[in-house]
């Protein structure tokens, strides 16, 4: 089982040895450093090349040094290699993403010009559409880190995902930040584990959870139809509601003064077609022209 080595990333990968040794698979682990984690010094956006955070990880599973990979899904570039498959999504957590302060202050009550940190191209865009007196500066570094940062008091507030905090157990002072003005990540909560083709899949396949599958599918479909990747800002949020899936996907300008919003619905059934024809319409309304601009302007903001 390979695995970041932050205690974020091992806390996931327990989780997925504990489903597997439940029904008799034995595992070891093996922690792999990423470029993400080798690089903690620049923003994400300017360290070059798409899967940072999963790269080694993917080589070492195609040298036969792995079988098994657990990722927070959203780190998962929509491209991959062609012999490593998706085996597994487990049970999504919350998508949602959360403001930390000190005071557990909303959007709407941090003072003027106050500093909020966050290493998103997605968040910052919508926190710049939100609040544009907000002075939004990079926080990196594992959850740990940009906690103590926060308690530092380097930044008034920090936006982080709500199923991280909750997944390690810490209780910090947040809000939750309103998902219709702030719409999640792709693939945000949910954990995927990682084969190689035909080496432990089937077996990988038994802790797959349809439901959520189905909801980071789609969620991936529009990510990969508009060039998503952590320099663009664009969300896409899918949930399953029955028979359907509710879908909502955006791509906003860096200052986040333009955007493009698609809302819809999609048969369970049929998602992938369904995400399709929404991502075809986002393309249209100009979506795929705010990520371009945005990889060529990056630099500016």
């Amino acid at each position: 089982m390979g695995s970041r080595g932050s205690p974020l990333a091992l806390r996931q990968t327990k989780t997925a040895i504990s489903l597997l040794e439940a029904r008799g698979i034995e595992t070891s682990l093996a922690i792999v450093k990423t470029r993400g984690d080798q690089v903690q010094d620049v923003p994400l956006h300017m360290v070059s090349g798409r899967g940072l955070f999963v790269k080694e990880i993917d080589d070492r599973m195609a040298a036969g040094e792995i079988d098994v990979a657990v990722h927070s899904m959203k780190d998962l570039p929509s491209k991959r290699p062609g012999g490593l498959v998706i085996a597994a999504v487990l049970p999504r957590d919350s998508p949602f993403d959360v403001l930390v302060s000190g005071d557990g202050a909303t959007i709407d009550e941090l003072e003027e010009g106050a500093v909020v940190g966050t290493c998103s191209m997605r968040r910052a865009s919508q926190l710049r559409r939100a609040r544009p007196d907000l002075v939004i500066e990079s926080l990196r570094g594992n959850l740990e880190t940009r906690l103590r940062k926060l308690d530092e008091g380097r930044y008034r507030a920090i936006v982080l995902a709500e199923a991280g905090i909750e997944r390690m157990g810490y209780r910090p002072q947040y809000s939750v930040l309103d998902p219709e003005r702030f719409l999640p990540s792709a693939n945000q909560g949910a954990i995927a584990v990682v084969t190689t083709r035909g080496r432990a899949e089937e077996a990988v396949g038994e802790i797959d959870h349809l439901p959520t599958r189905r909801e980071t599918e789609v969620e991936r479909v529009i990510l990969e139809a508009i060039g998503g990747s952590c320099v663009v800002p664009m969300a896409a949020f899918a949930r399953l509601d029955g028979a359907e899936i509710l879908v909502e996907a955006e791509v906003l300008s860096l200052d986040g003064s333009r955007f493009v919003r698609v809302d819809g619905r999609v048969p369970a059934d049929d998602h992938i077609n369904g995400a399709t024809d929404l991502s075809r319409r986002l393309v249209e309304m100009g979506g795929r022209d705010l990520a371009e601009e945005a990889v060529r302007n990056v630099g500016k903001v």
